[in-house]
């Protein structure tokens, strides 16, 4: 028993030093994840791509095909159906077009078109049942992201528990550290909280969703950046919280650090 004890502390000691978090023991993670190169896109380069003409067969609504969920279960297609995808069901063109585009008989273009829903369905199936999320930058949307600063800032476990759905997710790309279910999300920032490093959050947006630059408070009062989170919601709650390392905050125009106050 003691052994195995040992062993998981080392574990956890290795994951927080790979994580870069000095003092901080994690919980096991709930598996490892298969999509461990997944980047965020900046809103504000998709402002013109957004109100861009859809073709008539488009079957998503661009604000799904650019989600951080949409993206992570495209990215595990084989090329040829992913190009199909895009070009049919995001972009919106004929079957005889793509297949003009690719060099490709109609019946390959429809063949690989099945192949590749069948798959996106598989993948996304786990939330068909979730309630949409709230309009981007809605009232609503603004007061859950409101709520989530709050908790985040003071370390407030309890505040920051109301706001998840009973099997939230946590992934941390490029590490494929993944964490589902309420009680052991909560565990893992309080694995954070616990060891007395609290945050400020600079909002900005990614693929559609609320997200936040992080900043380290240190004893002299500057703050360096840790990260940025990204924030899936359905209906009033948060049901996927995705962590970038803080390689990706000069795209969202973030400072790597912030000076005091």
């Amino acid at each position: 028993m003691g052994v195995c004890l040992n062993a998981h502390r080392s574990a956890s000691r290795r994951r927080a030093r790979e994580w870069d978090v000095p003092n901080v023991e994690p919980p096991e993670p709930t598996r490892l994840g298969e999509v461990v190169w997944l980047e965020p896109f900046p809103d504000a380069l998709l402002e013109g791509a957004v109100n861009a003409p859809l073709g008539p067969e488009a079957r998503y609504e661009q604000t799904e095909a650019i989600s951080l969920a949409f993206v992570s279960a495209v990215q595990i297609l084989p090329p040829r159906q992913l190009a199909v995808l895009i070009l049919r069901d995001v972009l919106g063109f004929h079957a005889k077009e793509v297949a003009d585009m690719l060099d490709w008989t109609v019946e390959s273009v429809k063949s690989a078109l099945k192949r590749a829903r069948a798959s996106l369905r598989h993948r996304l199936s786990m939330g068909d049942d979730r309630q949409p999320p709230p309009a981007p930058g809605s009232p609503s949307e603004d007061a859950i992201a409101a709520k989530f600063v709050r908790a985040w800032e003071s370390a407030d476990i309890d505040a920051l528990v109301a706001l998840l759905t009973d099997d939230v997710f946590i992934s941390m790309p490029p590490m494929p550290f993944e964490y589902q279910g309420r009680d052991v999300v909560a565990r893992f920032c309080a694995s954070i909280f616990c060891a007395g490093r609290r945050f400020d959050l600079i909002p900005t947006r990614a693929n559609g969703q609320p997200a936040f630059g992080s900043y380290l408070r240190t004893p002299t009062g500057n703050r360096s950046g840790t990260g940025l989170y990204v924030l899936t919601l359905t209906g009033e709650r948060i049901s996927a919280m995705t962590r970038f390392d803080d390689s990706v905050l000069s795209s969202f125009g973030l400072p790597r650090s912030l000076s005091s106050r």
